[in-house]
């Protein structure tokens, strides 16, 4: 009898006008986005408004067409790393083309059913990749924080941080650092308190992120403190970064940042997914889908030249745990985004910079946290060991190079629970008898081990090789077996060994016209009895 049916992946998309409930979530996941738009795009070092404009399109588009109807799209704190080495590197011109490239190979992955793949990441290196990333975004913005410049690079920020915290004590009066620390520390004060103390209710509908960022805006206000503040254009088409087409020979170039920021948002967009699609009954995500309509939005967002989109975990959840049904959740709060920008725009330049950056450096500790060592442990050292040392490579290095290091040691960490292979030996002298047990994987990295413990075998003894306990067997090994088996017969000794047995077990499946076992091989496929390489031995039967 058939089990119970999975909810399709397109059964949250628009069927009808939007319900109460996505209606109430769509303001609740504005209110998320909007502060963390603007802060994302501050921190990679490009106008507030090219953030706004992916928050935009993540919503009015890529919510009406993606594969996970609950997720919501828009520009990321695990993306500001790539962007600050983009802008720097290429300059702000071809950010758009990056982007458009990024896109494009994100559609191309999805239609060619890629979107699985990017999910076989390890926990490990997906941890250690935004804890890196975590601490890069706390060590830059918190210069930002007291209206100083971050460094060039993730080292240089951290080491200059001691600095930082000289100068945001200063008494120097014509220095704004004291004053943007002020705001800073009342803003992350602010949304510590709002999350451990305010009425559950009213955090619905007001964020912790935006409780932050409306008290610091009205002390900076109220007080008339001369501290940097938002600069937004009151014509949103105004402060469109449109790229012109760059040459071919420049185009090669920009390949690689395009498929590392492709890399990574895919990957954070489908973990993001996955996660949301355990916070809810309803509808499960469209992988593939989900990874093409994310490349749709990076092309349409490299076309206006903003900010690179993902999904995003923290404006997901916060649109599930608000009560959102469908997809018309994601898409409003676009059209929200859009409202405001256009008609309020004003509004925003109230808000000081300071109160941003204080906003992502509570996020960058939150992701920098230990907390997931504690998660790894129970899974072995080693997992621990590729999470810092993932962590390290993203801060030391970059993201890519952090990433390729982290899946580096999982794949050899693989390699080596492969290889493992336990022999025991237990050699008879009176009954001139030597019994190999062989335990675990028998593949070419134990070639070795497996060759030195036949060769140490007394040339006259008869061996017996018992491999029932065996997961895998490489061919090398197979042709290690035949080659010393015919060797220690001409030493005058025997093996015995259930041949045909294990042809079956291991699936080599030899054809008519490869050669016969050795006769120095027990268990010939024409049967025979013991003496003449036939049927298996006692103890050949019960390996």
């Amino acid at each position: 009898m058939a089990g119970p049916r999975r909810p399709r992946a397109d059964s949250g998309s628009r069927t009808g006008p939007p319900s109460r409930d996505d209606l109430l979530a769509s303001v609740v996941v504005f209110l998320v986005a909007l502060p963390l738009c603007m802060g994302i795009a501050i921190a990679s070092g490009v106008p507030p408004a090219l953030g706004l404009i992916t928050g935009i399109v993540g919503g009015l588009i890529v919510g009406a067409i993606q594969g996970s109807p609950l997720q919501v799209s828009g520009p990321a704190a695990g993306l500001v790393v790539i962007i600050v080495e983009i802008v720097q590197t290429h300059g702000l011109a071809m950010l758009g083309v990056i982007v458009l490239l990024c896109g494009v190979f994100q559609v191309a992955a999805g239609l060619l059913g890629g979107g699985r793949w990017f999910r076989a990441v390890p926990p490990s290196v997906v941890y250690g990749m935004l804890a890196g990333i975590g601490v890069l975004i706390f060590a830059g913005q918190f210069h930002v924080m007291i209206d100083d410049a971050p460094r060039a690079g993730g080292v240089a920020n951290l080491l200059a941080i001691p600095e930082a915290l000289v100068k945001a004590v200063s008494p120097d009066t014509t220095l704004t650092h004291r004053e943007a620390a002020g705001i800073g520390v009342l803003t992350i004060a602010t949304v510590v308190a709002w999350l451990r103390f305010g009425p559950k209710r009213i955090r619905t509908f007001l964020p912790a992120p935006l409780a932050g960022v409306v008290v610091a805006s009205l002390v900076a206000n109220g007080l008339d403190l001369p501290v940097a503040y938002v600069g937004v254009p009151s014509d949103l088409a105004g402060s469109l970064n449109i790229p012109a087409m760059p040459e071919m020979s420049t185009v090669w170039l920009l390949l690689g940042p395009a498929v590392g920021m492709a890399l990574v948002a895919s990957a954070e967009t489908l973990l993001s997914a996955s996660a949301v699609d355990k916070m809810h009954s309803g509808p499960r995500s469209d992988y593939n889908r989900e990874l093409a309509a994310q490349g749709v939005g990076n092309i349409l967002c490299g076309l206006l030249g903003a900010l690179p989109m993902t999904g995003v975990i923290v404006r997901s959840s916060a649109n599930v745990q608000a009560g959102a049904k469908t997809r018309w959740s994601a898409i409003l709060h676009g059209a929200w985004l859009l409202l405001v920008v256009g008609v309020f725009s004003q509004l925003l330049t109230k808000i000081p910079v300071c109160a941003l950056a204080a906003i992502l450096v509570f996020i960058g500790a939150k992701l920098a946290t230990p907390a997931v060592i504690k998660q790894l442990r129970p899974y072995g050292m080693s997992e621990v060991g590729i999470f810092a040392a993932t962590t390290v490579g993203v801060v030391v290095t970059d993201l890519l190079t952090g990433v390729l290091i982290g899946l580096g040691l999982a794949v050899g960490k693989l390699l080596l629970r492969l290889s493992r292979l336990e022999i025991v030996v237990e050699d008879d002298p009176e009954a001139n008898r030597t019994v190999i047990h062989l335990t675990g994987s028998a593949t070419f990295l134990r070639l070795a081990d497996i060759a030195e413990t036949l060769e140490a075998v007394v040339a006259t003894r008869e061996l017996h090789l018992h491999f029932d306990r065996l997961d895998h067997v490489d061919h090398e090994i197979l042709e290690l077996f035949r080659s010393w088996g015919d060797q220690h017969k001409t030493r005058g000794g025997r093996v015995v060994f259930d041949w045909d047995l294990f042809e079956r077990r291991y699936h080599f499946g030899l054809g008519d016209d490869a050669p016969p076992p050795s006769d120095s091989i027990t268990g010939r496929r024409d049967g025979g009895d013991d003496r003449d390489g036939g049927g298996p031995t006692p103890a050949a039967r019960s390996a």
